[in-house]
């Protein structure tokens, strides 16, 4: 079922308590909600636990955030934590499709719920819900501003984020589904960064090496995209190569701003983070989430130069 992202968020939640690795106090009479992300290093995993810390205390729990840095070992060890210190509930954006099912598997052996954020894993009927970003439909969005602004003819190359995260093959073959239509456009290499901007920066180098003749970049997420034009920008190239993002980062929309990115897909992880701490405090109440599937896909918004100024929170954009 779709759900739409066009809802407000306060700004005060996406500032909300910073995320903390330590030690976990001792838990509320609600209980403790145990909140693991990837890197907050990222400002998008910095939000998603924020926001849903946020969430969980407004509603009468102690929340604690943890980081796996898309680790699986690191992922199963924070489990057994949140296992240790009897969670009510598990928020979790996994480290990996396929090898993050385990880690599942043991928190709902120990009787804990589980409520998996930003990405799927690849098997249904263990979480409680996988609350996702649209991503098909957010890359539908950002291939066709992307050939918008770059035109119908000329030779690019993409960057890819981690092949253990299906987000990263969904976007691209987002991209390639609007892309493909105009045979002029020819992907001419790509390679993965791992959504990380350093890898991005490094990574544009070579292809530009490669293929000194392109005329732009489509980019996984905005990381990369930001990286991607710091190599470029060193190059004196970035006045001819035109660069997209995806995610709807502060930097990116910064970057909008300066005219050195031509957009971002703005990924709802202000909205569904909020909404797996309700459903998960739906379900420990009521024995529901109150969502209609397991599944939940949330719409994406295509942030330019046009709207950027309705930008007015961290991954919020206003009507």
């Amino acid at each position: 079922m779709y759900r739409s992202a066009r809802i407000l968020m306060l700004s005060t939640l996406a500032f909300a308590a910073p995320i903390l690795a330590g030690s976990v106090t001792a838990a509320s009479a609600e209980g403790l909600i145990s909140i693991i992300v990837i890197d907050p290093a990222n400002p998008y995993w910095l939000t998603e636990g924020n926001v849903a810390k946020a969430e969980a205390e407004k509603l009468g729990y102690t929340a604690t955030v943890g980081a796996s840095k898309a680790d699986t070992n690191t992922e199963s060890k924070l489990i057994d934590t949140a296992i240790t210190n009897k969670s009510v509930a598990i928020i979790l954006d996994p480290a990996d499709a396929s090898g993050s099912i385990g880690a599942v598997k043991k928190a709902i052996a120990a009787n804990i719920p589980v409520f998996l954020v930003n990405a799927e894993i690849n098997q249904e009927g263990l979480a409680k819900a996988q609350l996702v970003s649209n991503n098909a439909q957010g890359a539908a969005l950002g291939g066709q501003q992307w050939v918008t602004d770059i035109g119908e003819k000329g030779n690019f190359v993409e960057l890819l984020g981690a092949p253990s995260d299906n987000n990263a093959a969904t976007r691209s073959n987002g991209y390639e589904t609007v892309i493909s239509q105009y045979p002029d456009l020819k992907k001419v290499g790509s390679e993965v960064a791992n959504w990380d901007r350093t890898q991005g920066h490094d990574k544009m180098q070579s292809l530009l090496q490669a293929h000194p003749d392109i005329i732009g970049v489509t980019s996984g997420n905005d990381e990369m995209a930001l990286g991607a034009i710091a190599a470029l920008k060193e190059a004196g190239k970035l006045s001819s190569i035109k660069v997209g993002g995806f995610d709807g980062s502060p930097d990116a929309v910064a970057a909008i701003k300066a005219g050195d990115l031509q957009y971002t897909v703005l990924q709802p992880v202000a909205v569904y983070s909020a909404k797996a701490v309700q459903q998960a405090d739906s379900f420990i109440k009521t024995g529901k989430t109150g969502a209609a599937t397991e599944k939940q896909l949330f719409d994406c918004l295509l942030i330019t130069k046009d709207n950027v100024d309705k930008y007015t929170a961290p991954f919020t954009l206003s009507e």
